[in-house]
């Protein structure tokens, strides 16, 4: 779930950039990237992978 955020915001990181979008420094493009990148190193940490059915 938490690589789906991620790629999300990579992708708003993205457009915020091409479109040279005017944002206050909270929302600016690096900003954003640096979220996504968060959120990629949760997941691959396994954080928000899921809960799992023990048998």
């Amino acid at each position: 779930m938490l690589g789906v955020v991620a790629a999300v915001l990579f992708f708003f990181a993205f457009l915020i950039n091409a479109a040279d979008i005017s944002t206050n420094d909270a929302f600016s493009s690096t900003n954003v990237m640096l979220l996504g990148l968060t959120a990629l190193a949760l997941h691959v940490a396994g954080i928000g992978a899921g809960w799992a059915r023990r048998r």
